[in-house]
């Protein structure tokens, strides 16, 4: 009964715990200081597998296989489940090789509802080396069983900060970031084409340092500014930088289109095939944040060779 009520976001939310479940997800946890509340294992076998001074400080509960099957989501389970107080980022330690390769990206989610998506984005994150994922209200929970089995673990790489409301967004961005959005609207696309955008790019919006003004429209609706688009291989990571990836129901909300307008930030546009409808939200994160990993790896290297002593 307690294991099918931790797999409730009521009991997440209301008792601070989330459910792990398999010798992967939970070892990850455990080296990443994830503090486990209990552990219910089929045989001692499983036991064996974990840090052991981590898990005595856990409850250790035995239970039936058979149990462990009822309460799995797993199509194979492993016979070993846990309940952990939830993680707080702050205070987790990342793998060492994890903070050896972070780059300044970071990644803002917004309305990701499809946990799949959501997990698939998180593991991307964490292989391009963002130094950070926020997630906005409107997301899925990023500890719900599914996106739990979609990142792979990622959630023990990367820091995660949920249910942020666009106002608190800002705070929790480095100072002199310019923020990105994924579109799908093409510049170079031909006029009436469905799913592009005008023949000519959106003019440049003048960056602030502040937000943007929320001009009021007649119907009293905050003015949604527009943004200058461009392929997302060209010329746009420069450090520090976010790129705000949207739902495929609900797209970008218009505080994402703000925030990047006050920064100064773009449209990336992904080019696809006429008549092809726009791609995966996990997908369209995966290209854009390898591009601007690569993106800054490259802008490094020029950086390092520049400072290099001139023979002679």
């Amino acid at each position: 009964k307690v294991v099918t009520i931790a797999k409730s976001k009521k009991f997440r939310d209301n008792h601070g715990k989330v459910l792990l479940e398999g010798h992967r997800l939970i070892k990850d946890a455990l080296e990443a200081g994830a503090v486990p509340q209990t552990l219910f294992f089929s045989t001692v076998g499983h036991l064996k597998l974990l840090p052991e001074a981590q898990i005595k400080r856990a409850s250790l509960v035995k239970v039936k296989f058979e149990d462990i099957k009822t309460w799995s989501d797993l199509v194979t389970p492993q016979g070993l489940l846990g309940i952990f107080s939830k993680p707080d980022p702050a205070k987790m330690s990342y793998p060492a090789a994890q903070l050896a390769n972070s780059l300044p990206l970071l990644l803002i989610c917004n309305n990701i509802r499809d946990p799949g998506n959501l997990g698939t984005i998180l593991r991307s994150a964490a292989g391009a080396g963002c130094k950070k994922v926020l997630l906005t209200k409107g997301c899925v929970d990023p500890w719900e069983p599914k996106v739990l089995r979609a990142g792979m673990g990622a959630h023990f790489r990367v820091p995660i900060v949920a249910n942020l409301d666009w106002e608190s967004v800002p705070t929790n961005l480095p100072a002199g970031i310019q923020v990105c959005v994924a579109d799908n609207d093409d510049p170079d696309a031909p006029a009436g084409t469905a799913g592009s955008a005008p023949a000519s790019p959106k003019p440049p919006v003048k960056p602030s340092p502040k937000a943007a003004p929320e001009h009021e429209d007649e119907e009293g609706a905050a003015a949604i500014p527009e943004l200058a688009a461009q392929h997302y291989y060209e010329d746009w990571a420069r450090a520090p930088v976010a790129v705000v990836i949207g739902g495929e129901t609900h797209g970008l909300s218009p505080p994402a289109l703000r925030l990047a307008a006050s920064t100064g930030g773009k449209r990336l546009v992904i080019p696809v095939v006429p008549g092809v409808d726009s791609l995966n939200s996990a997908i369209a994160a995966g290209i854009v944040l390898f591009e601007g990993k690569r993106q800054l790896l490259w802008r490094h290297k020029q950086d390092d060779r520049q400072k290099l002593p001139v023979p002679g």
